[in-house]
């Protein structure tokens, strides 16, 4: 099992990387080569760096995906994507999606787009604050002690 994570918009990687320390699993994170860093990360981190375009990012990830992996992501078509493969999925808000919910969520994606595109405004999402990285560390945590017992 190893974390992949949806790199380019995710507020949540040093919680991942540091859960991964922890509990001794690999962190695999695909971005676009907008995002290079020259940042040094510890060993068990892994960047796959993909062309820009909307979702190069995705389609590697759905590439990578092995049936064990999880994966954090807030894009519910990549979710949509790799749920199938047999992969967890998680928001970082520290939701799971679930084959149950997925068409749900994505049908809501879809009619937002449908307002905007007519020229409505749609909210967007809150702010990330520190309550909310504490909130995906605990319930990954929780997550993480429930595959190792």
């Amino acid at each position: 099992m190893r974390f992949i994570v949806d790199g380019d918009g995710s507020p949540v990687k040093k919680e991942v990387i540091a859960l991964a320390k922890k509990y001794h699993k690999k962190v695999l994170i695909v971005t676009s080569v907008d995002h290079y860093t020259t940042e040094t990360y510890p060993d068990f981190v892994q960047f796959i760096y993909v062309d820009k375009g909307a979702d190069s990012a995705d389609y590697r990830i759905v590439k990578e995906i092995k049936s064990d992996d999880w994966v954090i992501t807030q894009d519910y078509g990549l979710a949509s994507l790799v749920l199938p493969k047999g992969a967890r999925v998680f928001h970082h808000n520290g939701k799971e999606y679930l084959p149950e919910t997925i068409d749900q969520l994505l049908e809501q994606r879809y009619l937002g787009a449908q307002l905007r595109k007519a020229g409505q405004r749609t909210k967007g999402p809150k702010a990330f604050t520190p309550a909310d990285r504490q909130a995906f560390t605990n319930m990954m945590e929780q997550q993480l002690i429930k595959e190792v017992n």
